[in-house]
């Protein structure tokens, strides 16, 4: 899946330079940005638990 590459390869390669740290808001973002669908700060959550993460709320 295309959103485990990019959850791997870090925030600070998506533009969240700050800390390397994955929050859900900012996986909500990524998944609209590269994925082009809407996912809430709970679904996105969701769905980085069955991939394996586990963000930051």
């Amino acid at each position: 899946m295309k959103l485990a590459g990019y959850l791997e390869q870090g925030p600070a390669a998506h533009g969240w330079v700050e800390d390397q740290v994955w929050t859900a808001s900012r996986v909500a973002t990524l998944i609209g940005r590269k994925l082009h669908v809407s996912y809430s700060v709970s679904g996105a959550t969701r769905l980085v638990h069955r991939l394996g993460f586990s963000p930051q709320v």
